[in-house]
């Protein structure tokens, strides 16, 4: 008799998980990184127990099936934008945040940084539209997002240095209406700045263990690890280099060899 733990899950499976998940995030209970996180370990679940880690934490009931993952919202019929600007000065916005409307952006011979990774994603999507007049806007995604950028640069630059998600995949939608006039537009991801400092989810701690106990299956060894999300280290991270930290043959010595016999104190004049 085949135990849960061992039954392969299916397309739609995954595709029911990740609809899940996107309900949560909309609902608040999931930021943009965790979404986005959570989204690429639903796609490399290769069991039901893996899968039900996943949305293990998350009340409700899984969708018996899992419509297309919705777009980021237009900006159609006069649609209020939240708006940051900077004129010859900075504006930022990091840490914890909702995002429940279509943003602005306008660094005008000045900054603006928005970073999304810990912001509450109520639309599904975001929608930003960034102007930059000899000044730059940057803004900062989990990698595995789809961004699509659109827009124009005249004597400028606009960029995307994002690891997205494999294609066909329904994962989190980030799109920037770029226009850049002397001024660069640019969307980077985790691996291009500093990391989030975050608390280890037990839902990862979770899988991680789950997979120890499947690293014998030799088709699960071939799963690679799920990606820290912001640079975190797992908790029960091991040194690359266990002789560091454990007795045994040590290096041989750099110093010069010593003589058998400590040298002689010089003699008194005259003897």
């Amino acid at each position: 008799m085949t135990d849960a733990g061992e039954i392969r899950v299916s397309d739609a499976e995954r595709e029911a998980a990740v609809e899940w998940l996107r309900v949560a995030s909309v609902e608040g209970r999931l930021t943009l990184g965790e979404l986005t996180e959570r989204t690429e370990a639903a796609y490399t679940a290769r069991t039901q127990a893996e899968l039900a880690v996943v949305t293990s934490d998350l009340p409700g009931v899984r969708p018996a099936s899992a419509p297309a993952y919705p777009q980021a919202p237009a900006d159609q019929g006069g649609q209020v934008r939240r708006w940051f600007v900077a004129v010859m000065g900075s504006s930022k916005q990091r840490g914890s945040w909702r995002i429940d409307k279509p943003l602005g952006a306008v660094a005008v011979m000045g900054d603006v940084v928005l970073d999304l990774r810990q912001a509450e994603v109520r639309t599904g999507g975001v929608d930003i539209m960034a102007t930059a007049v000899m000044g730059n806007v940057k803004i900062i995604v989990p990698d595995g997002v789809d961004v699509e950028l659109d827009g124009i640069a005249i004597m400028g630059d606009r960029k995307v240095q994002v690891i997205e998600a494999p294609p066909g995949a329904h994962a989190p939608v980030v799109r920037v209406t770029a226009y850049a006039i002397m001024g660069d537009v640019k969307v980077i991801g985790d691996s291009r700045t500093k990391p989030i400092q975050k608390a280890w989810a037990a839902w990862r701690e979770q899988w991680e263990e789950m997979r120890g106990e499947l690293i014998g299956d030799p088709y699960h060894r071939q799963i690679p690890p799920l990606r820290p999300l912001g640079g975190e280290q797992p908790r029960h991270h091991s040194s690359p280099h266990p002789s560091w930290h454990t007795a045994g043959p040590q290096r041989p010595s750099q110093q010069p060899p010593q003589p058998p016999y400590p040298p002689q104190p010089p003699y008194p004049p005259g003897h």
